[in-house]
């Protein structure tokens, strides 16, 4: 299954958690210090936000996958569109380490494709990746 992916930058994150709960009528998944995350059956999401970019709004967007052939067919799908996209293995960024390909659509949004593998004990931080975004997750060289 797919799952939509959206990370949003905030700036007070509990106050955003109180927010987001309402909206949603559930609490995060996953509640840390710098990170929330919310994994939505309806509609179906993976939502989170954070406190961990230099802007506030809108990060980066993406798709969750349950495979790594889901994600490769993702990255395919990407070719077709003419849009180059980086590959990431066992990139370890949100709390998760993750097999990614990261591009930037024709408006300079950041997409992410991910499948994630297992959850890690801290933030973490990609590796450095040349795309034109300052996403929290996709850092530039």
């Amino acid at each position: 299954m797919k799952r939509f992916h959206i990370h949003i930058a905030v700036n007070n994150l509990e106050e955003n958690i109180r927010f987001y709960s309402a909206l949603f009528g559930a609490g995060p998944v996953m509640s840390k210090t710098d990170y929330a995350k919310w994994m939505l059956e309806d509609p179906c999401i993976n939502f989170a936000i954070s406190t961990k970019s230099t802007k506030t709004g809108v990060d980066h967007v993406g798709i969750q996958v349950d495979s790594d052939d889901e994600l490769k067919e993702i990255d395919q799908r990407l070719n077709e569109a003419l849009l180059s996209a980086i590959e990431q293995k066992n990139a370890q960024c949100c709390y998760a380490a993750s097999n990614k390909y990261w591009t930037v659509d024709p408006q300079g949004i950041a997409w992410e494709a991910f499948h994630s593998l297992t959850s890690i004990p801290t933030f973490g931080q990609d590796a450095e990746i040349p795309i034109k975004n300052e996403s929290c997750c996709a850092l530039q060289k």
